[in-house]
């Protein structure tokens, strides 16, 4: 067989891949022939400094050799950052279908390796609580992973394969954040364990939810049908348990986010979430978020009081479709959780035609400046048609509510670190209110799996520091490495959130 007759054969074999070691060992096997596994071995490249890492790395191995543990934190403190001499470049990721240069992975097995010899260190060579300053200080300034899940009505299912990729890999993010049937899916993720996702995919068990979810669909959007919110409010009663967001988070320990917008003008939309709103159900925020204007009446969000009533929140307020103000909230999440990568799970479809799920690095200079033109212009359009519309906002109440809508939804920005996208760019947007069968709904889920494959070791390498970071934290904090009572939690660790209690159920 040809070289190239063989490459063939091997992208066909990653594009029908039924799981992750099938996938890794086609991709493997296709690096080797490519000449890509040559190129990660070689340190050289124009596209980051491998001078720099290189020289790093060897101080770095030098000083643990040495057990030169002072000199070790002192280099350490010189800055952990997730794009030290420029390692955190996209395209350094692309180059190959599995993994990326072999300098770049041991220059951070080294910095994991580091790290854990420092939180183990004896206390009496450096003290515990110079290592809790050491450890929360470098954990704010590294920053941390988010997963964003966009709205999509029914192709939600989409998310829900991306996510057991991610979970069967460990590589879930704690900070998720979703919006419209994004929302959806981030309430099942925030209210279920590792244990109870995992056997949430069970075969029978996805089975048996895709015939109910079409079932459902079908009578919420058939043919002639009247729409009734309570279809919708029972399959989030079905699928998310009846906590707040705060229960949820010491649950789980996951901080997940859910995006809503006003249904009045002159509103901001908001991001629900353990620190913004602790007391708010996460069921009235998904239903909030999933409620498409013109579908779905606007809804009002409920909260559990200090007698564990439920009761109105902000009873004065209705809330929309949370896709439509902020369908990937990155700054919010950067503010509240110090997040600074960002995995984006990406089914919009008015967006993903236009996303490369590559980056855009692998885009034209000049297709890049024309499509940054183009959103420039339509934006500009937009406000100036807005500026006509609001003068006779009392007018045109609808038509001000639907220019302010479609300029919310141009003005955002809908790509991260990595874009999972669909093989599918254009969708029917009927099909986003229609009945999809069971088949068609567990196709969704295994696109969303196969979607996940060649972002699995990106997001392994860019995510390990700052999850083994968090790993390190919650041992001091949970009196692995030290006993709780004598651990004093530096002045900076007010910046984050306060440490888990994860209650496991029954699966």
């Amino acid at each position: 067989m040809s070289k190239a007759s063989e490459l063939k054969e091997l992208e066909g074999r990653l594009d029908q891949a039924e799981s992750y070691t099938q996938w890794s060992e086609a991709a493997l096997r296709h690096d080797e022939i490519s000449g890509a596994l040559r190129w990660r071995q070689r340190d050289q490249s124009s596209r980051y400094d491998y001078a720099q890492i290189r020289l790093r790395l060897d101080r770095l191995r030098a000083l643990r050799v040495k057990q030169d543990y002072q000199g070790l934190l002192f280099t350490l403190n010189e800055g952990i950052h997730g794009n030290m001499g420029g390692m955190g470049r996209g395209s350094l990721y692309q180059r190959a279908k599995f993994g990326t240069k072999t300098l770049i992975e041991q220059y951070i097995e080294e910095i994991c390796d580091s790290l854990v010899t420092l939180a183990e260190l004896d206390d009496s060579i450096i003290g515990i609580n110079e290592k809790l300053d050491f450890f929360y200080r470098a954990n704010i300034c590294y920053g941390r992973s988010a997963l964003m899940l966009s709205g999509g009505g029914v192709l939600g299912f989409y998310h829900m394969g991306v996510v057991k990729t991610l979970v069967d890999q460990r590589l879930l993010p704690r900070v998720i954040s979703g919006s419209s049937a994004g929302s959806l899916v981030a309430g099942i993720i925030g209210t279920h364990n590792d244990a109870e996702l995992e056997a949430f995919y069970t075969p029978s068990l996805v089975r048996n939810e895709a015939e109910q979810e079409a079932s459902v669909l079908a009578r919420l959007f058939g043919s002639g049908g009247q729409i009734d919110i309570t279809e919708l409010r029972d399959i989030i009663a079905r699928l998310i348990p009846d906590l707040t967001f705060q229960e949820a988070y010491h649950l789980t320990g996951r901080q997940i986010s859910i995006t809503v917008a006003p249904a009045e003008p002159h509103q901001r939309s908001r991001l629900l979430n353990a620190i913004t709103s602790p007391n708010v159900f996460i069921r009235s925020a998904v239903e909030a978020s999933c409620a498409v204007p013109g579908v779905f009446p606007p809804v009002m969000l409920m909260a559990k009081n200090v007698h564990g009533e439920a009761q109105p929140y902000l009873p004065s307020r209705r809330w929309v479709d949370g896709s439509i103000a902020d369908d990937l909230p990155a700054k919010r999440l950067s503010r509240l959780y110090s997040t600074n990568h960002f995995i984006v799970s990406m089914i919009n479809p008015l967006i993903t035609p236009f996303l490369n799920p590559q980056g855009s690095e692998n885009r034209s200079r000049l297709r890049k400046a024309l499509g940054e033109l183009g959103v420039g212009v339509s934006r500009e359009v937009l406000n100036f048609y807005r500026g006509i519309v609001q003068k006779d906002g009392e007018r045109w109440p609808r038509l001000n509510l639907l220019v302010n809508g479609v300029h919310s939804l141009i003005d955002q920005d809908y790509s991260g670190d990595v874009n999972i996208v669909p093989k599918f760019r254009w969708y029917n947007p009927s099909k986003l209110i229609s009945h999809l069968s069971e088949e068609e709904l567990l196709d969704l889920m295994h696109a969303g799996e196969q979607a996940t494959y060649p972002h699995v070791e990106t997001i392994r390498t860019c995510t390990r520091i700052s999850r083994l970071m968090e790993e390190i934290l919650e041992r001091f904090e949970s009196g692995d490495l030290k006993p709780k009572s004598l651990v004093k939690r530096p002045r900076m660790a007010r910046r984050r959130p306060p440490p888990r209690v994860v209650k496991t159920k029954a699966a």
